[in-house]
């Protein structure tokens, strides 16, 4: 008896998007960059063709199907050379929070946008001095006794594409009427509400895609700006984090298997000597190495979305850590030796492999650094005492 690792359905959906990818490819996305524009032709296109909301429900326009494809759609993107980040965003936390847990006029609002690519959300966690702190997160919300409204005052950081989307989902604190604690809450901001306030951020990172830091300044909110219960924050939360680090796995073995594909094409036609470069152990045996660090990524990342998929919150979010440490690592070094392979010309933009050098580390910081997730490995899997 066999096994099949991926569907049939799986297959089909991977060789459609690689074939949507090798449409706009890598120049595309260098030359949006250039225009310093997003991706908006690529975008509108997978939307219309039913990729970007693959994840959510039919009901609302999507495609009925779960995490495990949505991350075919991010990884195949991103080895044709043209990811979109923010998939990781719009549909993956956002849409699939709003999903789970918003209300029938929350999902009716929003959801139909996120599917086919017509609306787009930005997700606000990360604030200026809390770094990896969640429970240092400062963003307070309070009831106006008067009217009911909440009013949201704080400020956040490196938050992704707020110039394109029509709201926020910001992750806020509320005060327990119990205990006197701060509690997590979620609400949806829009962008163009008074007191929001978006600056870009001055980023060495080149992609189409901007960084922002919000100010929140006293925003007023309806009441039902609240998504799901007040009590079940954190719940909501990680129902958001664990698709973004499955998402995140996917963006980087979409990058490293980019980055790879280049350096085999290389190897196999650069000729030194009397033979091709690919044909020395010294270049032949990193880059095998690379792809089994991405082969071996790939299925951790697949375990992560099936769990998620099933419904198994815990189990999912040990493997989508494990899954986004082990993507992240892969795609830094499929990156750095394909630029080592190619020499002198990995660093030329004819070639395009050394603007990755930067990507790839986003992978490894970001959602949340390597480092927090060996501490989460360390004290939640193995049972160690905690550090911190």
């Amino acid at each position: 008896m066999t096994t099949q690792i991926e569907t049939d359905e799986h297959k089909a959906l991977r060789a459609a998007v690689a074939t949507l990818g090798a449409k706009y490819g890598r120049d595309y996305i260098t030359r949006t960059i250039a225009e310093g524009r997003p991706p908006t032709e690529l975008w509108q296109e997978a939307g219309k063709l039913g990729y970007l909301g693959v994840n959510l429900p039919e009901e609302y326009g999507g495609g009925g199907s779960g995490i495990a494809e949505l991350s075919i759609v991010l990884e195949e993107l991103g080895a044709a050379g043209s990811p979109l980040l923010m998939l990781v965003v719009s549909p993956a936390i956002c849409g699939t929070v709003i999903a789970r847990f918003g209300t029938e006029e929350q999902k009716r609002t929003w959801l139909p946008g996120l599917s086919d690519g017509s609306r787009l959300m930005a997700f606000g966690i990360t604030e200026p001095d809390a770094g990896s702190n969640s429970h240092r997160i400062t963003t307070t919300a309070r009831r106006d006794p008067a009217s009911g409204d909440w009013l949201l005052t704080g400020r956040k950081v490196f938050i992704s594409g707020v110039d394109l989307a029509d709201a926020v989902l910001v992750v806020g604190r509320t005060e327990d009427a119990r205990t006197g604690r701060l509690k997590p809450c979620l609400f949806i901001v829009p962008t163009d509400a008074e007191g929001f306030h978006k600056q870009p951020i001055d980023m060495e990172l080149n992609a189409a895609e901007k960084q922002f830091e919000l100010t929140l300044d006293d925003v007023r909110l309806p009441a039902d700006a609240l998504v799901g219960d007040e009590d079940a924050g954190l719940l909501q939360l990680f129902a958001g984090l664990n698709p973004e680090r499955i998402m995140t796995a996917a963006f980087a073995i979409g990058m490293g298997r980019y980055a790879l594909s280049k350096a085999i094409e290389y190897a196999r036609d650069r000729t030194v000597w009397k033979a091709p470069i690919g044909a020395h152990q010294a270049i032949a045996h990193p880059l095998a190495q690379a792809h089994i660090d991405l082969e071996l990524a790939r299925l951790m990342m697949q375990k992560a979305a099936h769990l998620y998929d099933a419904g198994d919150d815990i189990g999912a979010g040990e493997a989508a850590n494990m899954a986004k440490y082990a993507a992240g690592e892969a795609c830094v070094r499929a990156v750095d030796q394909a630029v080592h392979t190619l020499g002198g010309n990995g660093l030329t933009r004819e070639f395009g492999l050394a603007s990755l050098i930067t990507a790839a580390r986003v992978a490894r910081i970001a959602p949340v650094s390597r480092e927090m997730i060996l501490n989460y490995v360390s004290h939640q899997t193995l049972g160690l005492p905690k550090s911190y």
